[in-house]
């Protein structure tokens, strides 16, 4: 019988992929709970099982007293000295016992541990399987479909594909093999959860490790990622020899490589662009495939979360810096980690013009008869900051500034004097700014900027 238990205990162990050492001392926690059901053993008592012979036995630790109280827990001290003569008062002698013997009930409970035991034992053999292996790709099988969460067999492991980390328009079917990112393994009440990701840009970045070589080797780093997961990421590439076009490694020979990749991820685009340590370099790049005139980067200020940068492209290039529904500008916030403003050549020197058009009419105001610094500063504070606006809100309400006064015919009579001189020459006959208006509007497409609405501009990395 002896011989059978290691035998049966070593089975289980190749069986349960468990260290046999832990069964042992499941069996003997099992025995001794055992035990305590059916005989009522004490706290002091231990049962060992031999590793090799299988042999049982019992021992119950006892203190050494003058005056024996609880014949369970203490022994005089002649008799401990008769046990083993160097004994002294208040030591702790184990003695051994008659192994119990198991009743029906003692039985049960001896099952019932060893199976809990054997449970505890599997669900950390898979945790510490898998907790190594967070922020890798795995394969597996699809199990089943529980609210549209996807259940996977990985090995001896269950993991859950989230509906919010699958591609959107994927189908998974029972018995499809399908790779995923672990995104998280983490202890749970019933055992370790394994939680998939299909839409993580590590998911990008590990897929580019696994089907280039050169990631693999080293020769070319992906710096960073960024994805709207099923329809367009980019990937920014940076090679450690001057040799090796990291862009080209990646995209393969006619495309190969890349196409691979795109595939697994339900044909999403991915643009390639090569990193730089230059930040207004690496933003440039990032807009691709729109050229950019300029990029100039603002320093961060305090309370800011991120650094941002002003991007300036050509008029015929804005709507394609932005991108469909500012897709382009959200993955290039992504990827560099910036906040990233972009404005046309056309509005830059519009918004140039207006500034230095107002800063002409605060002189002319400055220049008006009557006009000192404080009636200046009054006016400003009133929304007039110019002749052409004193002259358009009226007497009425220049009477209502206080430091204006009496002032205020002389004064908007001055300011209409001025607009009259320098009003410009009429060459357009009436109407032709109209048709103008109206052919640029027709000329307008979905894929201008005014399409795009004037929040498309800007983009951040938190987006």
């Amino acid at each position: 019988m002896n011989r059978e238990l290691i035998i049966v205990i070593e089975q289980l162990a190749r069986e349960k992929g468990i260290d046999s050492e832990i069964l042992f001392e499941a069996v003997e926690s099992a025995l001794l709970s055992g035990s305590k059901k059916t005989h009522a053993a004490a706290d002091n008592s231990r049962i060992e099982i031999d590793r090799k012979t299988g042999v049982v036995r019992a021992y119950t630790r006892k203190k050494v007293v003058a005056e024996v109280t609880d014949a369970h827990l203490e022994i005089a001290l002649d008799e401990a000295k008769g046990l083993n003569p160097g004994a002294e008062l208040d030591d702790e002698l184990e003695l051994p016992e008659k192994p119990p013997e198991l009743g029906r009930i003692g039985a049960q409970a001896v099952k019932q541990v060893i199976l809990q035991r054997v449970r505890d034992a599997e669900r950390e053999g898979i945790y510490s399987e898998f907790i190594g292996k967070e922020g890798q790709i795995l394969r597996g099988v699809v199990h089943r479909i529980e609210k549209r969460n996807v259940i996977l067999e990985i090995g001896k492991a269950e993991a859950i594909l989230p509906e919010r980390e699958q591609i959107p328009g994927e189908r998974y079917n029972p018995g499809d093999r399908i790779r995923a990112y672990v995104l998280e393994v983490r202890r749970t009440i019933k055992g370790p959860q394994i939680a998939l990701s299909r839409t993580h840009p590590g998911y990008l970045a590990r897929l580019f490790e696994t089907e280039i070589p050169e990631i693999q080797e080293g020769i070319v780093i992906v710096k960073a990622t960024a994805r709207e997961a099923g329809e367009r990421a980019k990937v920014a590439v940076a090679s450690t020899k001057r040799d090796v076009d990291p862009i080209g490694a990646c995209v393969g020979l006619r495309g190969t490589r890349i196409q691979v990749i795109s595939r697994e991820l339900r044909g999403e685009k991915i643009d390639i662009i090569e990193w730089s340590h230059d930040p207004s370099t690496f933003v440039a790049r990032a807009l691709s495939p729109a050229k950019v005139s300029s990029v100039t980067i603002r320093e961060q200020e305090e309370g800011e979360e991120q650094p941002s940068a002003l991007v300036i492209v050509p008029d015929n290039q804005l709507s394609l810096a932005i991108g469909k529904k500012g897709q382009n500008a959200r993955l290039a916030a992504k990827l560099t980690g910036m906040r990233i403003d972009i404005r046309s050549e056309g509005e830059i020197e519009a918004e140039r013009a207006q500034a230095e058009a107002e800063e002409q009419g605060r002189q002319a105001l400055a220049g008006l008869p009557g006009v000192d610094a404080e009636v200046l500063g009054a006016l400003r504070e009133a929304g007039l900051s110019s002749p052409a606006a004193v002259a358009e809100a009226g007497v009425e309400k220049l009477r209502t500034i206080e430091a204006v006064g009496d002032r205020a015919d002389a004064l908007h009579e001055a300011a209409a004097a001025w607009v009259t001189a320098h009003a410009p020459a009429p060459d357009a006959a009436p109407g032709e700014s109209e048709d103008a208006a109206r052919t640029d509007d027709a000329a307008r497409t979905d894929d201008t900027p005014a399409a795009e609405g004037p929040d498309a501009r800007t983009a951040s990395a938190s987006e």
